[in-house]
């Protein structure tokens, strides 16, 4: 059945939100829970529907999955079965690529089709065939998907050509189980990465480097079992933030982890944004007279391309004209054509770059969410427009954002979830 949020805008909110498990530090653990037939328990995982996706992939493949208390999972993967892998979910889900290198290290072959996501530009797949042949894996292509086998792997030096999360990821998960040892060269370095390794080191990993672009791998025969909890969502964070300083209410953000948004920071001081950081916690108070700044995604410790479609709707409030240069995605910038139908004043100059003139009012509408991150930039949009809008297409805002409207009515925003 679809569904869809309606939305009042204008109202007045206050108050605090918590910020939840990060999504893309959940999928990595619950994938890399493959590489061991030990039990696995994974707690403060997001209630959205990637993870519900990859957990049914794990099931799927033969995996036991036990859930007792919200958000905790216990994971043992005794008997698995690769040839299980359901193909229309990985047509869905990106994350489910991560799962290849445990199974080809616990099974011998891994079947996918290629992987599906957010439409918002290319990602190139040659990147992760490239690297799954550097550990010695042969790969059949059909009209399906791929096809893998290995005899066994083995460790190597891999170059990534361009920096890639995932692609950073799935090469670390290869090779934790290889014989021998892996180098790799031009690795991200987010702090997803650092929460997947450190807790892969504490089962009897052996990662170093990882938090910096060379990452060092000497494989072992077989990890523990063990506990791990899901980091805070950076992006969930920044994007509550941003809502604060968009609507001008006084928000409190907690449970977050401050140093991952160092970025954000400074760019939200630099806009006017009358902010307070705490050790775990952010808050964004009223009255500030927003100034308009430019704006460069980058891999991090950069500015994070997750967050530039709310910080693209929080420029059409502040004074001036800013220039937001997406880097990372060609096709992550086309929701701004549904802000500027909302009254926003913006000019593209190309697939990466556009020009936003502010401040605008903005009216309400009827829309489409086209992915995740332009979904909920179009929520915080609709929450500071006049009237009413309507967001259709929300299975991607439910993607990476558990029970949004609930969390956000207790702010007092009037939105409403309609079948």
């Amino acid at each position: 059945m679809t569904e869809k949020f309606v939305i009042k805008g204008g109202e007045s909110m206050k108050g605090t939100i918590k910020v939840n498990g990060a999504k893309n530090a959940a999928l990595k653990l619950l994938a890399a829970s493959l590489l061991t037939d030990k039990e696995w328990t994974i707690s403060n995982v997001p209630q959205i529907e990637d993870v519900f996706c990859l957990l049914e992939l794990l099931k799927n493949i033969g995996a036991e999955v036990k859930n007792r208390i919200k958000g905790t999972y216990q994971i043992r993967a005794r008997d698995i079965k690769a040839d299980n892998l359901d193909l229309d979910i990985t047509k869905k889900l990106k994350g489910s690529i991560l799962m290849a290198g445990p199974l080809l290290a616990r099974c011998g072959k891994a079947i996918f089709s290629q992987p599906g996501g957010c439409v918002i530009g290319q990602r190139p797949r040659d990147i992760f065939l490239d690297g799954f042949k550097a550990f010695g894996v042969k790969i059949r292509e059909s009209q399906k998907g791929y096809y893998l086998t290995t005899k066994g792997l083995k460790g190597a030096k891999f170059v990534f050509p361009v920096i890639s999360v995932t692609a950073t990821e799935t090469m670390i998960l290869t090779a934790v189980l290889a014989k021998g040892k892996t180098v790799l060269k031009n690795s991200a370095c987010e702090p997803e990465i650092v929460a997947l390794t450190d807790f892969l080191n504490k089962c009897g990993a052996k990662i170093k480097g990882a938090g910096t672009s060379f990452i060092e791998i000497e494989g072992v025969n077989s990890l523990r079992g063990g506990k791990s909890q899901v980091i805070p969502d950076r992006i969930e964070a920044g994007s509550f933030a941003i809502l604060g300083a968009a609507s001008n209410s006084p928000i409190k953000i907690t449970n977050l982890i401050p140093e991952h948004l160092d970025v954000l920071w400074f760019l939200l001081d630099k806009a006017g944004v009358n902010l307070e950081i705490g050790k775990n916690f952010a808050i964004i108070k009223p009255g500030s007279r927003l100034k308009s700044v430019n704006l460069k995604t980058h891999e991090y410790p950069g500015f994070a391309t997750d967050l530039q479609a709310p910080f693209t709707v929080l420029m059409t409030q502040a004074n001036g004209i800013s220039l937001i240069h997406e880097t990372i995605f060609e096709g992550r910038l086309f929701y701004t054509d549904i802000l500027s139908q909302m009254g926003a004043r913006i000019i593209m100059c190309d697939p990466h770059r556009v020009i936003v003139q502010g401040p605008n009012k903005l009216v309400g509408r009827r829309m489409v969410s086209p992915d995740i991150r332009a979904g909920i930039a179009l929520l915080i949009a609709a929450l500071i427009a006049k009237g009413e809008s309507v967001i259709e297409n929300i299975y991607q805002i439910d993607r990476g954002y558990e029970c949004i409207e609930k969390r956000l009515q207790k702010l007092g925003a009037n939105i409403k979830r309609i079948n």
